[in-house]
């Protein structure tokens, strides 16, 4: 079992692979943190709005795995982003997670009902209170960037964002990582549609690889970690064998080629303004 290798950011190093866990709950899902424990993972992304950070941080500990090996993700959801529910909702995920600190808390996504002065001047409090030991945010534009930066009096480490390539996120990417920010995807295999898709499933073949493997390869190869979700334990030891193969420059550009105006997948009524 090889390590899997990590960006990073200042002094945070995040894992280019971790387990996306939204949708799973309950049992399935401390199993699941649980084997992909033993398969390699180190990276497992929660968030508040999932109502399952209690069975993530129950599953690392079944593990028995030590807790400085792991590194947790959660999100702060939109309803929480005035300072004091804030504050006590990172608490409650704390308790939840039972883990201690948190390594990586982000916003989820914009309000635009709470100033982001007041938001961000909170998460900078979370971190020098010790409540986490990395902020970022999650679902950024590149004019939300911008703000938040400018307003952050703590280094912000990464955005997440939807990302595969179905979809072209070319300005938020330069945006995120001319900040010195790491991007983080989400929906990597575009909810599943990459599986079928007949130009990766071709490239795949030359690589003794599937059409899903390509599209996590295609982004872990730009250096954008990934956090794919399953609820099959098979599947989580194929989201990981990434690293024993290259995608050639003409086939990154193919693959670049697939990307379309409706590939967005993700984009609720709470949505920035896209780039």
């Amino acid at each position: 079992m090889m390590a899997v290798p990590a960006v990073a950011v200042k002094d945070a190093q995040i894992p280019l692979v971790g387990l996306g866990t939204w949708e799973l709950r309950g049992r399935e899902c401390t199993r699941l943190v649980d084997q992909a424990i033993r398969l390699g993972y180190r990276h497992f992304d929660t968030a508040q709005l999932y109502g399952n950070e209690r069975e993530v941080g129950e599953g690392v500990r079944a593990s028995g795995i030590r807790r400085e090996e792991v590194f947790v993700v959660t999100k702060v959801a939109p309803d929480n982003l005035a300072p004091g529910p804030l504050m006590r909702s990172v608490r409650d995920s704390i308790g939840n997670l039972r883990l201690g600190e948190i390594d990586l808390l982000l916003l989820h996504w914009p309000n635009k009902g709470v100033p982001l002065r007041e938001t961000v001047a909170a998460l900078c409090e979370v971190k020098r209170e010790g409540l986490a030991r990395h902020i970022g945010v999650s679902n950024y534009t590149v004019a939300l960037l911008e703000e938040a930066t400018r307003l952050s009096g703590e280094r912000l480490v990464c955005n997440q964002i939807e990302c595969h390539p179905y979809l072209d996120q070319t300005k938020v990417i330069a945006a995120t990582r001319k900040h010195g920010m790491a991007v983080v995807a989400y929906s990597p295999i575009a909810r599943g549609n990459a599986k079928g898709d007949a130009t990766l499933a071709r490239i795949g073949r030359a690589h003794g690889k599937s059409a899903a493997q390509v599209s996590l390869r295609w982004l872990v190869q730009q250096e954008v970690a990934i956090i794919p979700r399953t609820s099959k334990v098979e599947r989580l030891a194929e989201n990981i064998a990434l690293f024993d193969f290259t995608l050639s420059e003409a086939e990154m550009r193919e693959i670049v080629g697939l990307a379309h105006p409706g590939g967005r997948i993700v984009d609720w009524a709470w949505s920035p303004k896209w780039d």
